[in-house]
């Protein structure tokens, strides 16, 4: 290999590595779960509640609001949901202070 090669080969690899960034799972989507034994699933403007219904909300990539529906606890109120980190979100309902605690769940737990 003669020195102008490997000089392009090198300044390619670089690029590469300047352009290539890690997949990061920095969006809301994916199973949440809380320290309660509740779930909820979010998809893109669609979610699962924690009660079990299929719902649909405001999406974000890093935030999600819905309803809650009529038959669950709360019925009528509005639950915002804010991703904190790749395994965090944070949720009020309401107008309510306190802070729910939702991380990803465990491989194997939907």
């Amino acid at each position: 290999m003669n020195q102008r090669n490997l000089q392009t080969g090198v300044v390619c690899v670089a690029l590469l590595g300047f352009f290539v960034q890690p997949a990061l799972a920095d969006a809301i989507d994916g199973d949440w779960c809380r320290g309660d034994g509740k779930r909820m699933n979010i998809r893109g403007p669609a979610i699962v509640t924690p009660g079990g219904q299929q719902a649909n909300g405001d999406y974000t990539r890093h935030a999600f609001s819905y309803v809650i529906p009529s038959g669950e606890a709360g019925a009528g109120s509005t639950v915002s949901i804010q991703l904190m980190g790749e395994h965090l979100a944070q949720a009020r309902q309401g107008n309510d202070t306190a802070v729910q605690e939702w991380r990803r769940c465990q491989p194997g737990v939907s």
